[in-house]
């Protein structure tokens, strides 16, 4: 008999569920369920409908029991850096706010009052964005301070969707990573520093090691979906799951999990926590079997997908990245600046930066995804190039998982301006990863070199020369 795994991944703009499986020493996927996702405008706050997302699972899950495939386990991988709040009675307080949300503006600058830049970096080694879970906080503590007063516990997204699951709370170590409150050396809460910046301390649940086992689905989710199976922590941060996917097990492998954002980076034994590391930007976020994912977040296809959304609804990303490979158009803009974090109109803003540094302004879809695609290729290099540095390995090849590894032009481009051989594949690296580690749990894979091999020899890897 078949044992399946179901691996619940969700992301910003969609979430899916796929069954895996092992056939003949290779895994075998299946999606059985896919649902949109995407930030509401709600109380003034950009937010997550989180009941809608918990009914998206569930809805899943019963595809399950209608397709005769029960899983012996489950687990559920997000995005970072996002969380809820329950009280005493386990009710959430508030909306579960998202990362794009503007009430962190200045946040930086209140947390740096307690704790400067430079010692948040070096205790903590995460590197400085606006809307880490750190800053959320003290937005919540400055503007509803009542609210934080009433909490018990937080809990980041796929946390909370797991104890709707399961009735049991447990905080996972690569998503409580992303908060910028755990210590790299220890992997658990920096409570010294939590303490310092009068957050409540018993909001902070133990953190628990991906691969962990925390219990069954509760009596009324059986009822709801017809079975009942293990629920076992992933890396609950999708790059983490996307990372476990890297389809190498050479001692120093450079990836890029391609998606929404572009994350590129490396694995290391011990995070660096360093000031030229601090300076470059890089964070040592943490990964499976506790190695620390040392990676540059890049802006990354959200440009291209917002393009899309605003001017060219009814065509592909396969059709948009071909005709894009077509133009010539030689502008250039930062894919990392934040002016393309949460733009109006990302197609004006694209536009506007082309124009405010005289390159030529590209007009219709084609050109304006010539630019952005280009723009991240010429971004990459420079992160390779302070990768090789930062850790002074050369890497040879660049391994780009994830929906990216399907774009084939920014792949050449990436091979062209990086000057390395590029392997793309396997697209759905997050889903995989989710399900590596539940297979290492249930004994299908020895181990993350054992799942590794499995999976270069399972998917399709495709080769681009420089």
């Amino acid at each position: 008999m078949k044992r399946y795994y179901l691996a619940i991944d969700i992301g910003a703009s969609s979430g899916r569920h796929i069954l895996g499986h092992m056939e003949d020493g290779k895994m075998v996927l299946e999606e059985i369920y896919r649902f949109p996702n995407g930030m509401q405008k709600q109380d003034g706050e950009k937010v997550w409908d989180i009941e809608a997302l918990f009914e998206a699972v569930l809805a899943g899950m019963k595809k399950c029991r209608e397709l005769g495939k029960i899983p012996v386990s489950v687990g559920i991988d997000t995005w970072a850096v996002d969380f809820v709040l329950l009280d005493k009675d386990d009710q959430r307080i508030g909306n579960a706010v998202a990362y794009r949300d503007d009430r962190t503006k200045g946040m930086d600058e209140e947390v740096y009052r307690t704790v400067p830049e430079e010692e948040l970096y070096a205790s903590t080694g995460i590197q400085k964005q606006i809307f880490n879970s750190i800053y959320q906080l003290m937005a919540w503590k400055k503007k509803k301070p009542e609210q934080l007063e009433k909490a018990e516990t937080l809990l980041m997204i796929p946390d909370y969707l797991n104890f709707l699951l399961s009735g049991v709370k447990a905080q996972e170590y690569t998503n409580a990573t992303t908060t910028q409150l755990v210590n790299p050396e220890t992997g658990d809460w920096n409570r010294e520093m939590i303490q310092k910046l009068g957050y409540p301390e018993k909001i902070f649940l133990p953190i628990r090691e991906p691969g962990t086992v925390i219990g069954h689905l509760k009596k009324e989710i059986r009822e709801q979906v017809g079975f009942d199976c293990e629920i076992v922590l992933p890396a609950t941060h999708d790059t983490g799951s996307a990372v476990v996917a890297v389809p190498s097990n050479e001692e120093h492998v450079l990836y890029i999990s391609s998606g929404t954002w572009s994350l590129m980076g490396t694995e290391l034994k011990e995070a660096d926590c360093g000031t030229e590391a601090m300076q470059h930007n890089f964070t040592n976020e943490g990964g499976y079997n506790r190695k620390y994912r040392f990676l540059k977040n890049i802006m990354g296809l959200w440009m291209v997908q917002s393009v899309k959304k605003e001017i060219a609804e009814d065509l592909s990303f396969g059709t948009i990245c071909e005709m894009a490979s077509k133009c010539t158009i030689p502008s250039i803009v930062d894919a990392n600046d934040d002016r393309f974090l949460a733009p109006e109109n990302m197609t004006a803003e694209v536009q506007k930066a082309c124009e405010e540094s005289g390159q030529q302004v590209p007009q219709g879809i084609a050109e304006i995804a010539a630019v952005i695609y280009n723009s991240l290729a010429v971004c990459y290099a420079k992160t390779l190039k302070e990768l090789e540095e930062q850790t002074g390995c050369q890497y040879r090849k660049i391994h780009v998982v994830g929906g990216g590894a399907n774009a084939g032009y920014l792949n050449r481009l990436t091979a062209e301006k990086t000057g390395r051989t590029v392997l793309a594949g396997p697209t759905e690296a997050t889903a995989i990863g989710n399900l590596a580690v539940q297979m290492i749990t249930g004994k299908e894979c020895s181990n993350l070199k054992d799942a590794r091999n499995c999976i270069f020899h399972s998917f399709e890897i495709k080769q681009y020369e420089p």
